[in-house]
């Protein structure tokens, strides 16, 4: 499908409709939420039309568009989508309208630009998936910090300056050695090919051709900036600040889909561009990941603060979708491309029933509630069905991609060690505690806080917001192949991509 226009409509929508939000009336503050929902919505609506004329039994990149750009050195406009890519850009496009929705009456200042950079926000997290031009996803990847750092910057909490300019700072120095990285790729292809190129389907080629020791030098430089954007342990100390001061928009794209940009990016270019190094570190990566898992894990059951326990279950979380990738066989990294789906849905509806109580007692410490079940039996069941979905509850979302990634570890040649697996099990018990215990604490027991008797149950727009999450939830759960048969194929590819070197080598 040579030059198809349905991506360049996917990154004009957002971009054009955030410029013209520009054009409007500060003071028409509804207008302006009308407006950029209906725009997120567009967005949404095309998303859905790529997604029905995506073929699944085609693995390889789909709606391809390609325009010269800075012809003397190759680089080009060149999108396109493959089933990986394509989950996570109905991921993007699912949420950014629901966060929308759900900041109408949070965000009370500044609402035009409010409104002007979680559309850029959003166009900048779709040019990252969709781009096939390593020097275009860069500038995307880059651009993408921008409106992040207003988000939390402006409209956060009272340490929303250090959390801001903390979350700059370290995905800015992981990405400038992926910046050396790819230039030092797109030369050594320029040996190889006979011209310089940033085309990522012509390094595909020539990644697997690098001599190990400087493959290894570029593989690390890829993973250490993808690394602290997942964030791996012990490189996820930006995460919790920039959750707690973010608004709760702001976590919920944070959490939803910023995070799965590192785990893309393992996927889409570590592997398929590092093969030989992909299985050499492959051990060494996965020790981190399971450290993660149990870290993240016991940091969040002593916390205090909601908030902040949320954010720590996503280096929990996060984890084991690093274990699954480097697990390296069709189930661990299908279990880890639907677990990215699970992890965003799970923890953006926590973040948003956090966000809904703090709107009521502008407080987010777990000591002050109790008892508010009685009180507001549907905020009560709303937060009990997502904790039990993060949990990993069979028959919720949660439980098909843990299993599938505890499934694929235990049988991958490349770990090789049944430990990984019993490790990141135990991961899975201690999110029952926290989650579990966190629940008790707020709904059950004695009204401790007198205020929480006045306390008002969700609203009919709050409800809306949480119904189509719950709904993907269940889905996820009970029938999943709807989403994994869109990937596999794509996985199969870049699994195929590792092993075909790997086998070489080995000879």
């Amino acid at each position: 499908m040579e030059n198809n226009y349905l991506i360049p409509y996917l990154l004009l929508a957002p971009f054009i409709g955030g410029v013209l939000v520009l054009f409007i009336n500060k003071n028409k503050e509804n207008l302006i939420r009308y407006f950029g929902l209906a725009v997120s919505l567009i967005v949404f609506i095309i998303s859905l039309i790529i997604y029905f004329d995506f073929d699944n039994a085609d693995g390889g990149f789909q709606f391809l568009y390609r325009f010269s750009w800075i012809e003397n050195l190759n680089i080009s406009f060149y999108v396109g989508v493959d089933g990986l890519s394509l989950l996570l850009v109905l991921l993007t496009t699912f949420l950014t309208p629901l966060t929308l929705l759900s900041s109408w009456s949070s965000i009370d200042k500044k609402v035009k630009e409010f409104t002007f950079f979680m559309l850029m926000l959003e166009l900048g997290m779709l040019g990252v998936f969709v781009s096939l031009d390593m020097f275009l996803f860069y500038i995307f990847w880059e651009a993408m910090l921008i409106p992040m750092y207003f988000i939390i910057g402006i409209w956060g909490g009272k340490q929303r300056i250090y959390a801001s300019i903390k979350f700059f700072i370290y995905t800015m120095f992981g990405s400038l050695l992926m910046l050396v990285a790819i230039i030092w790729l797109a030369v050594y292809a320029s040996s190889s090919l006979g011209y310089f190129t940033t085309d990522l389907v012509e390094l595909y080629k020539v990644g697997p051709t690098v001599p190990k020791t400087i493959q290894n030098y570029m593989f690390l430089a890829f993973a250490f900036s993808f690394a602290i954007k997942v964030p791996l342990f012990p490189l996820h100390t930006w995460l919790p600040d920039a959750h707690v001061e973010a608004p709760t928009a702001g976590s919920v794209i944070l959490a939803g889909v910023l995070l799965k940009m590192g785990t893309y990016g393992l996927l889409r270019f570590c592997l398929p561009l590092f093969p030989q190094s992909s299985i050499s570190f492959a051990p060494a990566i996965s020790v981190l990941a399971v450290i993660g898992i149990i870290y993240g894990a016991l940091v969040a059951m002593v916390q205090k603060d909601m908030k902040k326990l949320v954010a720590y279950s996503s280096v929990a979380h996060l984890g084991f979708v690093v274990l699954g990738i480097f697990a390296m066989n069709l189930e661990a990294v299908q279990g880890a491309v639907i677990q990215m789906i699970n992890h965003g849905l799970s923890t953006g509806a926590l973040f948003i029933l956090v966000g809904v109580i703090y709107e009521r007692t502008h407080t987010r410490e777990i000591s002050e509630y109790g008892g508010i079940a009685k009180i507001v039996p549907i905020y009560a069941f709303a937060l009990l069905f997502a904790s039990l979905s993060s949990v990993g509850l069979p028959g919720l979302n949660g439980f098909i991609g843990e299993f599938l990634i505890l499934l694929g570890s235990f049988k991958s040649t490349v770990l090789n060690n049944i430990w990984f697996t019993v490790f990141a099990a135990s991961g899975v018990i201690f999110a029952a505690v926290y989650l579990l215990w966190m629940y008790q604490r707020v709904a059950f027991g004695e009204v401790k806080n007198p205020m929480m008797n006045e306390l008002k149950d969700m609203t009919k727009r709050e409800m809306l917001v949480l119904l189509p999450i719950f709904v993907f939830i269940v889905w996820i759960g009970i029938y999943p192949s709807t989403f994994l048969k869109v990937s596999e194929k794509t996985v199969r590819n870049i699994l195929e991509q590792v092993e075909t070197p790997h086998k070489a080598e080995l000879k």
